[in-house]
């Protein structure tokens, strides 16, 4: 059972030593407010940063943003994250795939600066989400977002990318190196299966490097941008900018945002039984702001990362002292300019390879929320919207009102939310719902219970 546990009076950064330091006894773990000794947690935290940078670094390979723009609001928002969070949560916070699409489409039409205004707002909103239900809970979000609505938003958002990872034209994606490509997502593949622990859960990251060795031998990579970046300096950063066009490209994203950092809560909670419900709105919050500081200076939105989780699961260490380890090395490597030439030199066969896996994981990802949530497809309350909008997404619909215009997932997601809750009234209204009945109004049941609750 879940426990909650309030963080000792004076030890914000004094966690106490999990038993000799060295070693975990079985059937237990390293809690967030414990560690081990500092060279191990040392280690563990630096394992951290292996676990996110694949996958943190494909979002602006993808979307052309800066390598190492995006790997230092990533440390920035990390430590931001356990401050707000008092310590209390362990977490990571890398790059979304959920900005990808949106990012890519406000690209297109008016610049990376109005992508990072759309990112911006995107943090203003999911903080102001993270105020609300630090206030009155989160039994509002169930209700608007039940998981037919919330898998659906996802399973739209990873679906619609699907032509991306096959490239926009003959120099981006999968087509504009084919061998490379498959090497690359060959080595995921094999990497996937024929590894456990660790290793096993870097797929992404060693399938890219090979990949990467593959493209160097066949002459892809253009190593002088390398050469010619300084070891150490300042990130580039960008100024946002906003078009009101393309701001609802980016307001679904925050529907992703919020199912992903409540997944990240009740995992840890399973894992380490202590009940992190009651800092469920500082968890929101602080992602809010680490995106919309991302969103300030040309960094992609960030997220809890389901890689971390991995290495936690693996290690069984949950000690928050880890990730203050992982944000300070990820901040110190974001203060060189080679090391972000080095991760931008990533060839597009490389980047196209990658995607192909990644796009469609996301997108499943979607469908795993049903499973979980055993989602009733026979009733057509749930089966209608869901359908409406995964057309909708996957196709890329677009609409043009005025100067605003709305693509697939910003309509899908808006279809999946208006069609469900739409449909659920009518027919509760109309008694066609498969829902079970309550017994007290079930055939059999005592009304008079009912009477006599009202009655008092």
């Amino acid at each position: 059972m879940a426990v909650e546990v309030e963080p000792q009076q004076g030890r914000w950064f004094g966690w106490s030593v999990h038993g000799d330091g060295k070693t975990i006894s079985p059937g237990t773990v390293v809690a967030p407010d414990e560690r081990l000794s500092w060279p191990r947690t040392i280690g563990i935290g630096m394992q951290h940063v292996v676990a996110m940078f694949g996958a943190t670094f494909l979002v602006p390979l993808i979307t052309g943003f800066s390598p190492q723009t995006t790997l230092f609001f990533s440390a920035i928002g990390t430590l931001g994250f356990l401050l707000i969070t008092r310590n209390r949560v362990p977490s990571y916070l890398g790059s979304s795939f959920a900005f990808i699409a949106p990012i890519g489409a406000a690209t297109a039409s008016g610049g990376q600066s109005v992508a990072v205004g759309g990112i911006l707002v995107t943090g203003v909103a999911l903080a102001l989400v993270g105020l609300v239900v630090h206030v009155v809970g989160t039994r509002w979000i169930e209700v608007t977002m039940p998981p037919v609505v919330t898998g659906t938003i996802v399973a739209l958002i990873g679906f619609n990318l699907a032509p991306a990872a096959w490239g926009v034209n003959e120099t981006s994606g999968f087509r504009a190196a084919p061998v490379t490509a498959l090497c690359t997502l060959g080595a995921i593949i094999l990497c996937t299966v024929l590894f456990r622990g660790i290793l096993g859960r870097l797929s992404i990251l060693v399938g890219v490097v090979i990949g990467y060795v593959v493209a160097v031998i066949r002459g892809e990579v253009n190593f002088d941008v390398i050469g010619d970046a300084p070891l150490v300096g300042l990130p580039t950063f960008v100024t946002p900018r906003f078009e009101a066009g393309t701001l609802a490209l980016f307001l679904p994203v925050v529907f992703v945002l919020i199912a992903e950092n409540i997944g990240h809560l009740k995992s840890v909670t399973a894992m380490t039984g202590r009940d992190l419900d009651p800092v469920t709105g500082r968890a929101l919050f602080a992602d809010g702001v680490a995106t919309t500081l991302a969103g300030l200076g040309g960094g992609s939105g960030t997220t809890t990362y389901a890689e971390n989780i991995g290495v936690m699961a693996a290690t069984r260490v949950y000690s928050t002292a880890a990730y203050w380890v992982a944000g300070s090395t990820a901040l110190v490597l974001a203060m060189s300019p080679k090391f972000g030439a080095a991760v931008a030199s990533v060839p597009p066969g490389v980047i196209g390879g990658a995607a192909t896996l990644l796009y469609g994981m996301i997108g499943l990802l979607g469908a795993r929320i049903w499973i979980q949530n055993k989602v009733d497809f026979s009733d057509p309350v749930n089966l209608t919207p869901a359908a409406v909008a995964l057309v909708v997404g996957i196709a890329d619909f677009t609409w043009h009102w005025g100067e605003l215009t709305f693509t697939g997932i910003a309509l899908g997601t808006v279809s999946a939310i208006g069609v469900y809750h739409l449909m659920r009234v009518l027919a509760r209204w109309r008694g066609t719902s498969y829902e079970p009945a309550s017994p007290a109004s079930a055939p059999g049941g005592d009304e008079h219970v009912v009477e006599d609750a009202a009655a008092r």
